[in-house]
């Protein structure tokens, strides 16, 4: 049974924490940022050091306190909120965010939790490096939220998701003692790999604190280009050819649907696009190469050889970094437009490459036959993860399809489960999509991850309700 951090529990961690450790509570830490989900009252702190976390946790594990770990706040599956909990300690980073050491030879950077990935990403370039993760959150997230999230953005073709970023953690376990695990090697083979246990669990297994991160070589150019395809098929078929005529220099090959640049010119119009005509499908290509290679002419004899095969109709090749930098907010900003507008359900879906184009068409004739929704389906083609999103009909507003919503997001799901895909692509479960987890998932992998849990944190403290129920 757990306890609420109440005032005698307070009161002890008060005589034990310095008094910067503790922040007034905001609303923030208690709201999910689309809404979907609100917690009632909680004990906030900020731990400065690794040593002040590992007390804190010591503290709520004696005395069966809820601790539910709170990153950049981005998350959107509720993971950082704790609904329904006695009064939880809710841990925030903020205060640790030092660049512990940066080691150029190595291709390493050792950062605490609590940095931004902005600035991460500042502290590679400062040494003329590149920490490849890229998301449109990456002013405001945090390193452990991403890391206990296993967050993907745009770069995984190429670089991989953030569990292939990180060489080591540092972390508090549920009984206080800190793991220290921040070997940069590149081999280890000394038993269980606790690093990857831990990244994604989304703070269920204990409270990342720092992270030696991998590194990458800046690309010495990039470009990037939109090109226009007949159909989802041209564009798997094209994502071919530019693995094989560009390999590892692909950066990013994200599907773009007509209907979400509609959004975009219905919802914000000073927003430039590429094509006056809007296409049905679009493809954002970006390139990072090394010296001597020019982008613009690969996309250019890219096109022409796509052009050749029907892969593609039109293009556009970004000719300065500026112009690269306005596809990409055409890209980014797509999220923007779809929350005017105002969605009945949002799905964060993955599926084999191979099976991007039958889903697409086979989910959008099951939902079709209602007649009145509209569905943009966008993403990072080069890695399957599509967000497919289903919208009202023109003069309709989604609050007119609230007794539908479930049934939409179970067809939608149904169908991933038929093609082989997942419901969860990088946003993880969090506590909105607990029931789905226990709906789709392996029931082994469901007991093994129970097991895992019962063992590391037996009193249940540890961001409880989150990824699995009642724990």
């Amino acid at each position: 049974m757990l306890t609420p951090a109440d005032d005698r529990f307070e009161a002890g961690l008060r005589a034990s924490l310095p008094a910067a450790a503790f922040r007034p509570l905001e609303p923030r830490y208690l709201e999910e940022p689309r809404g979907l989900s609100r917690a009632g009252d909680a004990l906030l702190i900020a731990p400065a050091t690794t040593s002040e976390a590992a007390t804190a946790i010591r503290a709520a594990q004696s005395a069966r306190v809820p601790v539910v770990p709170y990153g950049g706040g981005t998350g959107l599956v509720g993971g950082q909120i704790g609904v329904d909990l006695p009064r939880p300690l809710v841990i925030t980073l903020e205060r640790m965010t030092v660049v512990r050491a940066t080691y150029p030879a190595e291709n390493t950077l050792v950062v605490e939790a609590g940095a931004i990935l902005a600035h991460v990403q500042q502290a590679a370039h400062d040494i003329d490096r590149l920490f490849p993760l890229s998301l449109a959150s990456e002013g405001s997230a945090r390193i452990g939220g991403l890391l206990s999230t296993n967050a993907g953005g745009v770069n995984v073709l190429r670089y991989g998701t953030t569990r292939d970023l990180v060489l080591g953690v540092e972390a508090v376990l549920p009984d206080g003692s800190v793991l220290n695990g921040l070997k940069r090697l590149r081999k280890d083979n000394t038993g269980y790999d606790l690093r990857h246990l831990l990244i994604g669990a989304e703070g269920t297994l204990g409270l990342i604190t720092a992270a030696a991160l991998r590194l990458m070589p800046r690309p010495a150019q990039q470009g990037a280009a939109f090109f226009v395809v007949p159909d989802p098929d041209a564009a798997l078929r094209l994502l071919d050819l530019a693995q094989r005529r560009v390999g590892p220099g692909l950066d990013a090959f994200e599907l773009i649907s007509g209907q979400g640049l509609q959004f975009q010119r219905d919802t914000m119009p000073d927003l430039r696009h590429p094509f006056a005509d809007l296409p049905d499908w679009a493809v954002l290509i970006d390139l990072g190469l090394p010296a001597g290679a020019t982008p613009e002419t690969v996309l250019e004899e890219l096109f022409a050889e796509a052009h050749e095969a029907g892969l593609v109709c039109d293009g556009v090749i970004a000719q300065s970094g500026a112009q690269r930098d306005a596809f990409w907010e055409v890209r980014e900003r797509i999220p923007e437009a779809n929350r005017r507008v105002g969605s009945i359900s949002s799905h964060d879906i993955s599926l084999p490459l191979s099976a991007v184009p039958d889903f697409l068409r086979h989910a959008g004739s099951v939902l079709g036959r209602a007649g009145d929704l509209r569905i943009n389906a966008f993403g990072h083609l080069g890695d399957g993860n599509l967000h497919y999103n289903v919208f009202p009909a023109p003069g309709r507003v989604r609050a007119d399809y609230a007794d539908r919503v479930a049934e939409i997001k179970r067809t939608v799901f149904d169908i991933v489960r038929e093609f082989d895909g997942s419901f969860s692509a990088e946003h993880g479960i969090g506590r909105l999509k607990v029931g789905e987890l226990e709906h789709y998932g392996d029931p082994t992998k469901l007991a093994a991850m129970r097991a895992i849990k019962s063992a590391l944190d037996p009193a249940g403290i540890m961001n409880p309700g989150a990824v699995l129920r009642g724990t």
